[in-house]
């Protein structure tokens, strides 16, 4: 059994290597008591979560604090997201308002030496989604309007910090699949293009990854067969790869 390897910097940090440590790992947090409830037993939400984190730098104990797999996607909460935001480089500034009277959340964000972004997010946005008085929405109205319109402006300036991610507030609001128990969005069951496929031979070939174990961690006898919702999922497993063999 490969052996997990731990390396000192500043305190006690567990690195895995390769895919094997990584899900010795996840399996280790899912089953332990210190995992949040949403990753308790569930160790492949948890190597999703870790797989992200580090793509944005988090390691894996941040990570699974700090990111949600809701319907199968790994999003981030809002103040997490605003937190890695901040510690980019070119991070300018930002300015959030809530104008109680219109119920709008509007937030300012900037990147260093570039243009204010705002964005605005109101209760008549929020009704016209389907949103208003639903779950999470009818306790904390403010609340949710503000991490909707903060999400967008932070995806809209900050694309190359957030890789992607949602917040996990919003994730939380998409329609699933009363028969599956999946986001709308898994319904699309359309395969990756030739194209794709190319890229991830590419990646796989740089990286030395096994292509049996990855097959089998999607469920798919050969890379072809690879929904094009895992296409993002499948390049961020193969990147972090690349990266841990970078810093090896």
């Amino acid at each position: 059994m490969n052996q997990l390897t731990t390396t000192q910097n500043n305190g006690f940090n567990v690195a895995p290597r390769d895919m094997g440590q990584a899900m010795q790992l996840a399996t280790m947090i899912a089953n332990s008591q210190l995992a949040p409830a949403q990753f308790k037993g569930k160790p492949e939400d948890t190597l999703i979560a870790m797989m992200m984190g580090n793509e944005i730098g988090l390691n894996p104990m941040q990570a699974i604090q700090n990111i949600a797999v809701i319907n199968g996607r790994p999003a981030i909460w809002g103040d997490a997201m605003l937190a890695l935001v901040q510690n980019h480089p070119s991070f300018g500034g930002i300015e959030e308002t809530f104008d109680e009277a219109s119920m709008t959340a509007k937030c300012v964000v900037w990147r260093k030496g570039g243009t204010k972004h705002t964005q605005h997010f109101s209760q008549a946005d929020a009704q016209t989604a389907g949103l208003w008085g639903k779950n999470t929405w009818k306790q904390y109205p403010k609340r949710m309007l503000a991490m909707r319109a903060r999400g967008f402006a932070l995806r809209n300036q900050f694309a190359d910090a957030l890789l992607g991610l949602i917040t996990a507030e919003e994730a939380q609001d998409m329609p699933v699949n009363a028969s599956t128990g999946t986001g709308a969005e898994s319904n699309d069951r359309s395969l990756i293009t030739k194209e794709q496929v190319e890229a991830i031979n590419k990646l796989a070939a740089e990286t030395n990854a096994n292509m049996g174990k990855f097959c089998e961690f999607f469920a798919i006898g050969a890379i072809e067969g690879l929904p094009a919702d895992k296409y993002d999922q499948a390049v961020s497993m193969l990147k972090a790869k690349a990266h841990k063999a970078d810093a090896a």
